[in-house]
């Protein structure tokens, strides 16, 4: 007797053609490299091209020169970035985008040492210039043509420690505030008013007519500063010429007083301004 086929039978030996909801193509080798095997996205800013200072952001790092930044009321930021142990050094209510040191380098120029931290912001507004040197005390610095930003920024540093009220540079060659500049200023930058100018001698005379007795820091010079600030009431300007040929001829005539110097010009304006804060 002929055994009649039940197709349940079938569908349990397996035999049975499965509906087409059911039916899954085979998955191609690309498809699962794509699917599986696709690295993670670079954040949208992590590349070197686009760290460079262009006017409209730049990338601070380093644990100070972030710190400050973000407590600067007057500093906008755009986003912080750190490594899990570079954030541990940041306020807790900080907006972190968390990477790995290696990705983190990606957002800056090589090279640099970021530990593990920092910011994409804007550039600080423009100070008012009127509103930063008017003081009856106090002392500002007049930076003669300075180029070298880890000068600059270490001199932002000291005259932040200082108490300085302002660095006064010239706009056609001072160099911006970059990361590496910050960087060296250990957050000096946000603390102390940039102020930059046309005519460096022309400043130093307006200063004068202001009231500040303008002291050049010159290799030929006699003096010693203690002796020059000694009884000394009224603010002072501490002028600083560029790295290697010193003040210009025209600034340094334009100085009431010259003193001796001979120093590494951010090593000579740490221990000028201890001596004007000691005096």
């Amino acid at each position: 007797m002929k055994h009649k086929s039940n197709p349940t039978d079938k569908k349990r030996a397996g035999f049975a053609k499965p509906s087409k909801s059911k039916i899954h193509a085979p998955r191609s080798e690309d498809t699962w490299r794509e699917d599986y095997k696709k690295p993670k996205e670079r954040p949208k800013f992590a590349t070197r091209k686009n760290t460079a200072s262009d006017g409209s952001t730049i990338w601070l790092w380093g644990t100070h020169a972030v710190k400050a930044a973000i407590a600067n009321p007057k500093r906008e930021v755009i986003e912080v970035v750190a490594t899990r142990n570079g954030a541990l050094n940041l306020a807790p209510n900080t907006k972190i985008h968390f990477v790995d040191g290696e990705a983190l380098s990606q957002y800056l120029p090589e090279g640099a040492v970021h530990q593990g931290v920092a910011a994409r912001v804007k550039p600080l507004p423009t100070p008012d210039y009127d509103e930063a040197i008017d003081a009856k005390t106090g002392f500002v610095f007049v930076l003669d043509q300075l180029t070298d930003p880890q000068n600059i920024g270490a001199i932002f540093r000291t005259a932040a420690a200082f108490g300085a009220k302002a660095i006064i540079q010239q706009d056609r060659k001072a160099p911006p505030i970059t990361g590496a500049m910050a960087k060296a200023a250990q957050g000096g930058i946000e603390m102390v008013a940039d102020l930059r100018v046309v005519n460096i001698s022309q400043t130093i005379k307006d200063l004068g007519d202001m009231g500040y007795v303008t002291i050049g820091l010159a290799m030929d010079a006699q003096i010693t500063l203690a002796k020059a600030i000694e009884g000394e009431t009224r603010p002072i300007a501490l002028v600083l010429g560029a790295e290697g040929r010193g003040l210009r001829h025209l600034v340094g005539e334009r100085c009431e007083i010259g003193v001796m110097e001979s120093l590494n010009v951010s090593n000579a304006a740490a221990i000028a301004a201890y001596e004007i804060c000691r005096k």
